[in-house]
């Protein structure tokens, strides 16, 4: 009898050296004794397996795998983690390197003193020279701020923020900015991470926040887009309709009729050669005419950034070509 009680106990005992992870794991979803099928508990405190009815050990030292949740000071009391911000394309070190806290104070909130302030101005200094320790890494802290600035203007979403920076990181790479400025190839990059996250801004609006020119802007643009060999489809006139119908304060009926107007119009060629800008402003506005909502051309043309002929010319094209859709 005590050879066949021992067995149990030698086989379950070598599992975990024969199968490793897999062993443990079965072992640990069974929850019983092998000695008197009790129900096995773990003990964070001792760091061990043990059975609730017999006090067997079923495994001791364990690994804790687990955050850290001390708290060193007051400030973590509340946030007792240990990981850091996730990396991100959006600085020129991805967030990995240290930055010393701006405010004068201790870890337990203590104002400094002169001297200590003196020494931890000098130490601020110091680690923003090392974080950029190149002219390549200085350009890129510039344009990603200058990236972010626009964006912030804009309201583009980090998802746009994020490609947009590394198609700047990449332009870089190549060393695409001999002879152009920082500003017309960030402003170019944040054109074109728009429009390949399904947000398109229009070249107008981002020049108007942007330190560069327009037609350099264009230029930069065409030459960003052929070197990375990015592939821009024709923007499609109904990612404006969102942000204009919203502008305008336009209800949920007018900005679904003016969605289901563009399809009939793209479905129909109108859209063809033309500038989705103006498609989607005589969209919306054809739209708030068949909801009977009182929209000004000059209000929508001004949104739009596009004149009141365009949206005047427009919108019966876009009609008419709804009503022969409804015809078929």
């Amino acid at each position: 009898m005590t050879e066949l009680s021992s067995t149990p106990e030698v086989r379950e005992e070598s599992r975990p050296e024969e199968h490793g992870e897999t062993g443990e794991e079965e072992r640990n979803e069974s929850k019983t004794c092998p000695e008197c099928s009790g129900q096995i508990v773990r003990d964070e405190a001792q760091a061990e397996l043990h059975c609730q009815e017999c006090g067997r050990v079923i495994e001791s030292d364990q690994i804790d795998r687990g955050p850290e949740w001390r708290a060193f000071d007051s400030r973590e009391k509340n946030d007792k983690s240990r990981v850091g911000a996730p990396q991100t394309q959006q600085l020129h070190d991805r967030g990995l390197s240290t930055v010393i806290d701006w405010r004068d104070e201790d870890g337990y909130g203590r104002s400094l003193s002169t001297r200590q302030r003196e020494k931890m101005q000098r130490l601020r200094k110091w680690d923003e020279r090392f974080r950029t320790k190149n002219s390549q890494e200085r350009n890129l802290k510039y344009a990603l701020g200058e990236i972010n600035r626009m964006a912030s203007a804009l309201g583009c979403p980090d998802p746009i923020r994020e490609t947009t920076s590394v198609l700047y990181r990449q332009a870089l790479e190549k060393d695409m900015l001999r002879g152009r400025s920082i500003e017309g190839m960030a402003t170019a990059s944040l054109y074109a991470g728009s429009r390949l996250e399904d947000a398109p801004r229009t070249l107008d609006e981002v020049a108007a926040v942007s330190r560069a020119d327009k037609l350099d802007i264009e230029r930069t643009y065409r030459y960003l887009a052929s070197e990375l060999e990015l592939e821009m489809v024709p923007t499609d006139p109904e990612a404006y309709i969102a942000r204009f119908a919203s502008q305008l304060g336009c209800p949920d009926e007018t900005e679904r009729r003016s969605r289901e107007l563009i399809r009939a119009a793209v479905e129909e060629g109108v859209h063809t050669g033309r500038n989705p800008v103006g498609i989607a402003a005589a969209a919306l506005y054809a739209a708030a005419k068949l909801t009977h909502q009182d929209v000004i051309q000059d209000d929508l043309a001004e949104i739009a950034n596009v004149s009141k002929v365009t949206v005047r010319n427009r919108y019966p094209e876009i009609l008419e070509a709804a009503e022969g859709v409804s015809n078929e």
